[in-house]
C-alpha cells in the first residue's frame, strides 16, 4: 500500500483521495506508514482511481499484472456469464488467435 500511495502522492492524487473519500490527513497516512488498511470501500475507490483492482492493490497475485487490466477482468467476467458452448467457441477462437500471433511473433525474429 505504501507503493500505491506514494505513487498517487507523486501524481498530485493525494488530494483527489482525500476529496473522493472524505479521508483525514493522518488517516492517509498510516495506509502510507502501513499501520491500518484501508476499508473496502476505499480500497475499491483507490482500485478505480488507479485503474486497477482491489486484488492488485492487495498484492494477491503472484504476477502483479497478471489480471491488473480492469478491461480485461471485464471481459472475463461477461464470458463467464455466457453459456457453456458459447464460452467454448469464444476460447477456441481466442486460442487459434493467440497461438497465430505467437507463430507470427515467433517467425518475425
Amino acid at each position: 500500500m505504501i507503493f500505491i500511495l506514494g505513487t498517487l502522492k507523486e501524481n498530485g492524487a493525494k488530494e483527489k483521495i482525500r476529496l473522493i473519500e472524505q479521508l483525514e490527513e493522518q488517516e492517509i497516512c498510516r495506509y502510507e506508514r502501513d499501520e491500518m488498511l484501508p476499508s473496502i470501500g476505499v480500497a475499491k475507490k483507490l482500485a478505480a482511481l488507479l485503474d486497477t483492482t482491489v486484488g492488485y492493490l492487495l498484492g494477491e497475485n503472484e504476477d502483479n499484472q497478471l489480471l491488473k487490466n480492469p478491461k480485461i477482468l471485464q471481459r472475463l467476467q461477461d464470458i463467464q456469464k455466457l453459456a457453456d458452448n458459447e464460452q467454448e467457441h469464444i476460447f477456441i477462437t481466442l486460442d487459434a488467435l493467440i497461438r497465430d500471433f505467437k507463430n507470427r511473433k515467433a517467425y518475425a525474429s
